[in-house]
């Protein structure tokens, strides 16, 4: 338990789930509108790598992270929740993209900027460390600071 907790501190906002951005329109919204709605449900860490550090199957596992249509989620250890959030989405850009807001856990008040993609029941975000750039790739290697995460949707 110690270790997935202690990669849920570092993760903090992560593993959000999506909302739709303020004035979302057209084309763009209904885009949003179906990534909300695809993220929605039950997820479980599958592979998770910080800062270019890989974390063990068995501490995946223990990581789920619950997304509400409306974009707040909840990421759990063991079946605990461990920090909560909200997101917004742009999915115009050339990769899709997703700020986090942690609301209550460690990194409260702390906005994280990433990217992500939805291939069927598999989702992939990769975040950078609260105030730094968005992350223009999906990778995480020594010294990026970049949190990079694959999730399987689990099946109700």
């Amino acid at each position: 338990m110690r270790t997935a907790t202690r990669w849920v501190v570092v993760i903090g906002s992560l593993l959000a789930g999506v909302g739709l951005p303020a004035g979302a329109e057209g084309v763009k919204g209904d885009v949003a509108r179906k990534d909300r709605k695809a993220y929605a449900g039950t997820w479980r860490v599958v592979s998770l790598v910080v800062d270019g550090n890989r974390t063990s199957e068995e501490d995946c596992r223990k990581i789920t992270v619950v997304n509400d249509a409306d974009g707040g989620w909840v990421i759990r250890v063991e079946g605990k929740a461990v920090t909560r959030g909200t997101s917004k989405i742009d999915p115009a850009k050339s990769f899709r993209t997703i700020d986090l807001t942690t609301t209550e856990g460690e990194h409260k008040g702390e906005t994280a900027l990433g990217i992500y993609r939805l291939e069927g029941d598999t989702r992939t975000v990769c975040t950078a460390p609260a105030g730094k750039d968005r992350p223009t790739r999906f990778s995480s290697t020594p010294g990026s600071g970049h949190i990079l995460a694959t999730l399987k949707r689990e099946k109700p």
